[in-house]
């Protein structure tokens, strides 16, 4: 999960702005490829989903960020339909 849910714009009282809101996937997706730098075949083997998923998702994701940062949006982190899987192998829905 991520240690922050939510990003906004300085400068805009947060009731007047609008809200983008990336799925915790899109996140991951952000994550593996534009942060850790893997492969979109390696991030898909990671998170267990297809090639096209994965593609899907880091398009929209991408899009949503460029989206908040061109408009003054806010980000907000949530929803989508995930596993969390722990060091131990243990899984959370």
């Amino acid at each position: 999960m991520p240690p922050v849910p939510a990003f906004h714009p300085t400068g805009v009282p947060y009731d007047m702005m609008q809200t983008v809101v990336l799925t915790v996937e899109e996140l991951e997706v952000i994550r593996l490829v534009d942060f850790e730098g893997l492969d979109q075949d390696g991030a898909a083997m990671r998170m267990g989903v297809s090639r096209t998923t994965l593609s899907n998702d880091l398009r929209s994701a991408r899009h949503k960020v460029a989206s908040a940062l061109i408009s003054g949006s806010a980000i907000r982190i949530e929803g989508g339909s995930y596993v969390l899987r722990g060091e131990n192998g243990r899984t959370w829905r």
